[in-house]
């Protein structure tokens, strides 16, 4: 089978990410994946690493970005919590400028501690630009998790207005009981509302024994230590690149479309 992973965090995501990109590469190319797409937390600094290392082994670089969306204007320099985390992917070349123009407005008119984009810039450049829904931290979920339903919806459909066809309902397993009820109500309201749904695994680390590595990066990144109680953490090991056989196993008994990648231009 053929599965391509589309939310995937490098170096480059600053003390978050522990994939280095040639490793990355090599373990796609182990997997015989066609493609792999480049996600870091709101910066494309490895794109150019990236895009060359992929090319050279016969890999189709996928260029995106999860960006961090602002509940209201990115000129709005008060409110600091509520982002929400979204998956951009360029699918040729007009979105790939439309993801640089979007990311690079994100530092210059929406730094607020993080590069922050909203739903008017996204709605401006989103040609060419295929958008995932994101992990527990997108604005979809966060709605299902705060059981409002309707809220969740009318988010789906300002989506899809922005990106039309192009947007996804993103389903993750990391063995986390949030995400068993956020995706039993994703794929609910996929049907629903006819969006198509995509897998992937929010991928921080190559492989499943590098989690302690990347814990001790996540300690580094907020100045804690292993032992503090209520410091940061991911609850699982699961977010490791895994193989197309273990993607498959996670999510055979879901029903619903899917893109193993984004066309080509």
């Amino acid at each position: 089978m053929s599965f391509v992973h589309l939310h995937v965090h490098t170096e480059y995501s600053l003390l978050d990410g522990a994939c280095r990109i040639d490793e990355l590469i090599d373990q796609a190319l182990e997997f015989n994946m066609p493609a792999v797409a480049i996600t870091d937390h709101g910066v494309m600094y490895g794109v150019i690493d990236f895009y060359k290392n992929a090319k050279e082994k016969g890999i189709k670089p996928i260029i995106g970005c999860e960006v961090y969306v602002a509940p209201g204007s990115r000129f709005d320099k008060k409110q600091r919590t509520d982002l929400y985390h979204l998956i951009l992917l360029a699918k040729d070349f007009e979105g790939y400028k439309n993801l640089i123009k979007i990311v690079s407005l994100s530092f210059l008119e929406g730094f607020y501690y993080k590069p922050r984009v909203d739903k008017e810039l996204l709605r401006e450049y989103s040609k060419g630009i295929i958008a995932l829904s994101s992990c527990l931290a997108g604005e979809i979920p966060s709605y299902i998790l705060q059981n409002n339903l309707e809220k969740a919806k009318n988010a789906i459909k300002e989506y899809l207005d922005i990106f039309g066809e192009d947007f996804y309902l993103e389903l993750q397993n990391n063995g986390m009981e949030e995400q068993e009820y956020v995706n039993s109500y994703l794929i609910k309201l996929s049907r629903e509302l006819n969006v198509p749904l995509v897998a992937t695994n929010d991928v921080h680390y190559l492989r499943k024994e590098d989690a302690e590595i990347h814990d001790i990066l996540l300690c580094i990144q907020t100045g804690s230590k292993l032992n503090d109680k209520d410091r940061l953490r991911f609850k699982t090991n699961e977010f490791y690149f895994k193989s197309p056989e273990e993607m498959k196993a996670l999510f055979k008994d879901v029903p619903g479309r899917y893109r193993e990648h984004p066309k080509d231009s």
